[in-house]
């Protein structure tokens, strides 16, 4: 699929992405705690996530009939191809269910492995940003850019903390501590999708976090390297899906960040 048939497809994925996020903002505070299941430790899923997946399936099939899915909700059986739509209907549940406004539609396409497409919607600020293989980043028809900054005590860097990783805490909170100790500010929003989005326009100067799943990252991907930022795992390769391991950057500061994490 080359620059225009990706960029012919874009306002459909965006459309597609912004009535999902309409439907999820008409639900918030209405979710009663026996609508919620917990499918592991402090990961919560409630009908509103499943709804909004089944939406984005049922459009994107008939935008890409050839293509497979890999969903967060298992509401389609997931299967690669050559082409794969990589969804999470809605990163950020836990801040949805507590009415905490930062939570978000990521919707990624990859030809195999490569991610060459992708649409966030910032539900509550009804914003979409975007990117496609060489056509660049954009918000709502605006080109974005990453920031410029070039050293970390001027940066502010977006993070986040596995629940389900004991193991990894102790490692994730020396590291937290550097980065609290050389950096301007640190925020945890709790929506990677949002981080990297957020990491593209440069409201984030660089965001770091490990055991992600590829639908938390795959938008997110395409939006920071179009968007001219750098993207790797924890040692600087570039075997992030597989590993859940994300550093972006806007590429001044990122072997600054490379060297703590290491």
């Amino acid at each position: 699929m080359d620059q225009q048939a990706l960029s012919e497809m874009m306002p459909a994925v965006v459309e597609l992405s912004h009535k999902a996020g309409d439907f999820i903002r008409t639900q918030v505070g209405k979710v009663l705690s026996a609508d919620v299941e917990e499918k592991d430790r402090n990961s919560l899923v409630s009908y509103v996530d499943k709804t909004a997946e089944k939406m984005l399936v049922e459009g994107l099939g008939r935008l890409l009939s050839e293509a497979g899915f890999v969903t967060e909700e298992d509401t389609i059986e997931n299967m690669r191809a050559e082409y794969t739509w990589v969804i999470d209907p809605l990163d950020g549940t836990t801040n949805f269910l507590q009415q905490i406004p930062i939570f978000s539609v990521s919707v990624g396409l990859a030809h195999h492995s490569e991610a060459i497409l992708g649409c966030v919607i910032d539900i509550m600020q009804g914003q979409a940003y975007y990117a496609w293989r060489d056509g660049g980043a954009w918000r709502d028809g605006k080109p974005i850019h990453v920031s410029q900054k070039t050293h970390l005590e001027e940066a502010i860097i977006a993070t986040g903390f596995p629940y389900y990783s004991p193991d990894d805490m102790a490692r994730l909170t020396n590291i937290f501590m550097q980065i609290v100790s050389n950096a301007r500010g640190v925020r945890r929003l709790g929506s990677a999708a949002l981080d990297l989005a957020y990491t593209a326009c440069g409201r984030f100067d660089g965001f770091y976090e490990t055991t992600l799943k590829s639908w938390d990252i795959a938008a997110g991907v395409i939006l920071v390297r179009e968007a001219g930022g750098t993207i790797t795992d924890f040692s600087g390769g570039g075997d992030f899906i597989m590993k859940g391991q994300v550093v972006a950057t806007n590429g001044h500061l990122h072997d600054q960040i490379l060297h703590i994490l290491n």
